[in-house]
């Protein structure tokens, strides 16, 4: 599911935005991720010209049209501003030319100003309205931030993925959504994850109920989303399984053509799930700095085998 939209009043109320004309056209829709600099649009060039994006101008745009004479600068803007142009953002929190208020008063548009430069302006849109309206697919699991690595846990119902969870925020690690978790992608490589509207900041314990860990525990100790980097599945151990113990087979799960490193942990009466949680999230970031134990292992053995041979071939010489 994805959302279909996002109102101007959405967009000023979560950037560095402000409205500067058209507080009656708050409740107009964004329905598109992508934003235009109507450069071409300026000269007089309208072929594809993507109107109903939000279309942003910036210092270069808003010199040349203030160079054209008076009317022609009305006949500029009326070519960008459209019935069906969400809105005008202004950067640099420039001047806004009273043509352009003129044509955006006629055709019934908002125009809004923000501070940053405009390719600031550009990548804080995109990120806002990419995030918003990508599609979304809803996982069962919890997700938490452990060492700057965004860690979901999966498994089956009642394998003690909150109970982890809350044990891990206990050692001063993050929630960011239990139960069910909302992943979506940002680019080709990202992934991210949180919790649905309803259930941020919530965890549930079996015979306990519903606790809100912010309450509980702190603003230090949840997080609104993150980067999906690892997913580490909790199974039952009923001693049919044959356990990788080495490392060396990698498996990962695929969400949006996004690959996402996958562990997989017998779970045993007794044993510390927090803690072997703890130690595949920074083995994890170990081998993404180019230090992989396994790959150690694996030489030195090697070298072992080779000075063994190499002993046992002097022997049999002797």
């Amino acid at each position: 599911m994805m959302a279909e939209y996002v109102t101007i009043r959405e967009l000023v109320d979560a950037l560095d935005i402000k409205l500067m004309y058209g507080e009656e056209h708050l409740e107009r829709q964004v329905t598109l991720s992508e934003i235009s600099r109507p450069g071409l649009v300026l000269t007089g060039y309208e072929t594809d010209y993507k109107s109903s994006r939000l279309q942003l101008l910036g210092n270069t745009e808003i010199k040349y049209v203030c160079r054209q004479a008076p009317e022609e600068r009305r006949k500029i803007y009326q070519r960008v501003c459209r019935e069906d142009t969400p809105a005008v953002v202004v950067a640099q929190n420039l001047e806004i030319p009273k043509e352009l208020v003129e044509v955006a008063q006629e055709v019934g548009i908002p125009i809004l100003s923000a501070r940053p430069k405009t390719s600031r302006v550009l990548a804080n849109l995109t990120n806002f309205l990419e995030g918003h309206l990508a599609e979304r697919i809803s996982v069962h699991g919890v997700l938490l931030e452990m060492f700057g690595i965004g860690v979901m846990l999966v498994g089956g119902s009642g394998v003690g993925k909150s109970e982890t969870a809350l044990e891990l925020v206990q050692r001063g690690h993050r929630l960011i959504a239990d139960d069910r978790v909302e992943l979506f992608s940002l680019d080709e490589l990202t992934l991210i994850g949180e919790a649905p509207e309803i259930l941020q900041n919530m965890l549930e314990l079996r015979g306990v109920g519903i606790i809100d860990v912010m309450s509980l525990y702190g603003v230090a100790a949840i997080r609104r989303s993150k980067r999906l980097e690892v997913i580490i599945e909790f199974i039952p151990d009923d001693g049919t399984i044959i356990w990788d113990r080495l490392g060396n087979k990698e498996e990962s799960e695929r969400f949006f053509e996004v690959d996402i490193p996958k562990y997989k942990i017998p779970v045993k009466t007794g044993r510390n799930l927090s803690v072997i949680v703890e130690a595949a999230a920074v083995n994890f970031r170990a081998n993404q700095l180019g230090y992989n134990a396994t790959e150690m292992f694996n030489q030195k053995l090697k070298n072992l085998i080779g000075e063994n041979t190499k002993l046992q071939e002097s022997d049999d010489h002797e």
